[in-house]
């Protein structure tokens, strides 16, 4: 890698980690480095682009348990629907092209970015006397929420946001946390069954994946010390929607 490329990956990796940790869809900034400058094909970028999620999630992961704030006991449900879908959605990943899901996924987050932007109160202050979705439903959507990201990982922390905070009424800075724990989670096999079909460039995870992991320690390091984290949460989410929209319909 010329130096310049190292640059650039590693600040668009600490960048995506800190956009991921706090909202989701930074794998839009780490996929165009995979494709766009570093060439990688989008099979092989899809698979390495792992890395530095696996990286990222982990340095998050260990900042929130420091701070008391991620529990593993009462979220086993989600976690559980959502690894099990992941394995399907990677195996769905290996076999087939993710060209003609691509554009169903443009318009997925069109809806979704007037879903934010319509009443942004419910995302800085949700309404917790409201009731859930039914139990069934959210089932539903957490099991499709890991088959979706175990396929193209892409936008996954927004959907997410989405269920946990709309659908379960979770707090916007709680949902973010047990997003960044269940992504950990399976993208763990995902490394395993991308590296066995040959789908990963260990190189450029690595070096990408040494800024998220950075990006992603520091956020949620210093994240959970703010009164207004949610509010903070919030706008980085609409932000990384955004960006989403910008690069699925070449705008930038």
């Amino acid at each position: 890698m010329e130096p310049i490329e190292i640059a650039i990956s590693v600040g668009g990796g600490f960048l995506a980690g800190v956009i991921n940790t706090l909202a989701g869809s930074g794998s839009v900034i780490t996929l165009a480095i995979l494709t766009e400058l570093l060439g990688l094909p989008g099979a092989i970028a899809n698979g390495t682009n792992r890395i530095g999620i696996a990286l990222q999630t982990a340095s998050s992961s260990l900042e929130f348990q420091k701070a008391k704030i991620l529990s593993f006991s009462d979220q086993k449900r989600p976690l559980f629907l959502m690894i099990a879908g992941a394995i399907g959605g990677i195996i769905l990943a290996l076999n087939i092209s993710n060209e003609q899901f691509m554009d169903v996924f443009k318009y997925m987050v069109v809806a979704l970015f007037f879903v934010i932007l319509i009443k942004p109160k419910r995302w800085i202050h949700p309404d917790q006397t409201k009731p859930t979705w039914p139990k069934p439903i959210l089932n539903l959507a957490f099991f499709g929420l890991g088959v979706y990201g175990g396929f193209i990982q892409m936008g996954m922390g927004v959907f997410f946001l989405a269920i946990a905070v709309l659908g379960a009424r979770l707090p916007l800075i709680k949902a973010n946390v047990i997003k960044v724990l269940a992504i950990g989670l399976y993208t763990v096999p995902a490394i395993i069954l991308f590296a066995i079909d040959g789908k990963i460039h260990w190189m450029y995870g690595l070096t990408i994946g040494v800024g998220q992991m950075t990006g992603g320690w520091i956020t949620a390091k210093y994240a959970v010390k703010f009164p207004k984290i949610n509010t903070y949460a919030y706008f980085a989410l609409l932000v990384a929607v955004i960006l989403s929209l910008s690069s699925l319909f070449d705008i930038i």
